[in-house]
């Protein structure tokens, strides 16, 4: 009898598009090249579907490079563009205070809110100090849908291959929802809790690999001699629940962008053209 694995076996190319590049200061200038073509392009949409954004350490030179580039605009265009801002992201922390420079509501105004003068309520997150959290993830759920769903998704890796804060074992079907962190997820979160692994919080609010596979289109983002591993394994694994990043083979249209330092075990060949 087949695995319940065995049957997802799409005939696209996974990743659709590969991006290696030897400096990171490159890797990073490239990934803001196709982020200002989305945005040019959402200036001219009648309604354009929501950004889906991360947080971690691989996307704070990323949002720093968008910043100053979206500056670089004219001040009509940029205006135009703040105005219809709408991002959705990825997680939250259950339990942090308002204002707690940990949160990813703070990481999120200090690096983009802040910086391009962004309200509060276009930069959207879960509220991990709602009273009923299960009730919160659905209202995230809902509110995303009322958006019509993500159209461009920005994504880190995990160590252990979660996406979002979907750990392992995780099925595609699964929506927004309060997790339990693995421990190897709080020690590599814990650089903002110094490096104390206890001191981050125990569990946080995610979107599914649903809504993620709903998206328009995914930009995997993977950097750094730690992700080499599971980088590794990600390209050369099947679609497993003990691999949820996995899952993303089943859309058609992921690009996969990493430094060398990750690709030190995956060897994978540079593709430098991109749309």
């Amino acid at each position: 009898m087949k695995s319940a694995e065995s049957k997802f076996s799409p005939s696209w190319k996974f990743p659709r598009l590969t991006i290696v590049r030897s400096e990171g200061v490159n890797l990073v200038t490239s990934i803001v090249d196709i982020l200002e073509k989305r945005l040019r392009r959402r200036l001219f949409e009648l309604c354009p579907k929501p950004l889906g954004l991360a947080t971690g350490r691989t996307m704070e030179p990323i949002y720093e490079a968008l910043v100053a580039r979206l500056r670089s605009w004219s001040a009509s265009d940029l205006e135009r563009l703040l105005y219809g801002w709408c991002s959705f992201n990825l997680d939250e922390y259950a339990g942090l205070k308002d204002g707690d420079d940990r949160s990813f509501r703070s990481y999120m105004s200090r690096h983009l809110g802040g910086p391009l003068q962004l309200n509060a309520d276009k930069l959207r997150l879960p509220d991990g100090q709602a009273k009923d959290l299960h009730k919160e993830s659905c209202c995230y759920t809902n509110q995303l849908k009322s958006y019509g769903g993500v159209g461009v998704q920005l994504l880190g890796l995990g160590s252990n291959g979660h996406v979002g804060f979907n750990e392992p074992p995780s099925s595609p079907d699964l929506s927004c929802r309060l997790v339990s962190l693995s421990h190897s997820t709080r020690v590599q979160n814990a650089f903002l809790f110094n490096g104390d692994p206890l001191q981050v919080p125990s569990q946080a609010i995610t979107l599914g690999l649903n809504e993620i596979l709903g998206a328009e289109e995914i930009h995997l983002i993977v950097t750094g001699h730690g992700k080499a591993d599971i980088l590794k394994e990600l390209l050369h694994s099947p679609c497993s629940p003990h691999l949820p990043a996995s899952w993303l083979r089943l859309h058609k249209n992921v690009s996969l962008w990493v430094d060398q330092a990750a690709n030190s075990k995956a060897l994978l060949k540079v593709e430098d053209s991109s749309d």
